[in-house]
């Protein structure tokens, strides 16, 4: 895996990862667009795994706000991520993308305008006629102006729903669960990224649009849910593959909101055929 750091054109910085960078010459890579909460070193499996299958590089970006990729701004909506991908691809002469969760929402948005030839989405958090909602953004926010990260962060996770046992928990356990792991790698990360992750939401609530202008996707794009993901992945990704004529619409069993960073076989396989039309 190689590292670098690109510039993007209002002179950011973004953090790339590439995997089988020697295998250039088999033709375009990947681009993978991560979600929030997570960071690119995330995705090494899945990056090398997916490599591995298609005989041809996989890229992974650090979004703004990660790693030594530049910071997210304030102000920020869907717009600065779609030419942070654009930037992305450009710079890694790739045609095809990846997005899992926002990372997909970004991709769906994305690959209306930009030169995307094959799109494959897992469990998009696009919003579709109302179908993502955040009544909980609220509460967050209390928590965090009085500085309880903790219970911030458990509203944060039983919002999104995508935690799996976590999130069915109750707050008080659920936050008292986030004191304990506090110390973790994992807990420090969830910290530094959820007031990111909250503003990404909102953004995607902010991009909210009905499912007819996604007629402007590529013609080969996949859409993947896995079974036991949160319901309102699907709800949007089966309006969006009603209105999408040529698109796939797979549901993975025995999977769950977390299974591209398994990089189960059934998963990696899927996208293999796909990407190698």
């Amino acid at each position: 895996m190689t590292r670098e750091n690109i510039r993007t054109p209002d002179g950011g910085t973004l953090e790339l990862f590439s995997t089988g960078a020697e295998l250039a010459s088999a033709g375009s890579g990947v681009v993978v667009v991560p979600p929030s909460m997570v960071t690119a070193a995330d995705y090494t499996k899945f990056a090398q795994k997916l490599s591995a299958a298609l005989g041809r590089p996989v890229h992974t970006f650090n979004r703004r706000g990660r790693g030594s990729s530049s910071p997210q701004p304030e102000d920020y909506t869907l717009d600065v991520d779609i030419r942070d991908l654009d930037a992305v691809m450009k710079h890694t002469s790739s045609t095809d993308v990846f997005g899992h969760s926002f990372g997909g929402a970004v991709a769906l948005h994305a690959a209306r305008t930009l030169p995307v030839e094959r799109l494959a989405v897992y469990d998009p958090a696009v919003s579709v006629n109302g179908s993502v909602k955040a009544d909980w953004t609220a509460e967050y926010e209390r928590a965090t102006a009085a500085g309880d990260d903790d219970r911030a962060l458990a509203v944060l996770i039983k919002g999104l729903e995508t935690g799996g046992a976590f999130s069915r928990m109750p707050l008080s356990m659920l936050t008292i669960a986030n004191k304990l792991t506090a110390g973790t790698s994992m807990g420090k990360q969830m910290r530094e990224l959820m007031r990111t992750g909250v503003r990404e939401i909102k953004a995607i609530i902010a991009a909210d649009m009905p499912a007819e202008p996604f007629l402007e996707l590529p013609l080969e794009t996949l859409i993947v849910v896995g079974e036991k993901s949160p319901a309102y992945f699907g709800v949007a990704c089966g309006q969006i593959h009603d209105v999408l004529s040529g698109s796939s619409y797979t549901i993975l069993p025995g999977l769950g909101h977390d299974g591209v960073l398994r990089a189960p076989d059934k998963l990696i396989n899927e996208l293999r055929d796909f990407y190698a039309g």
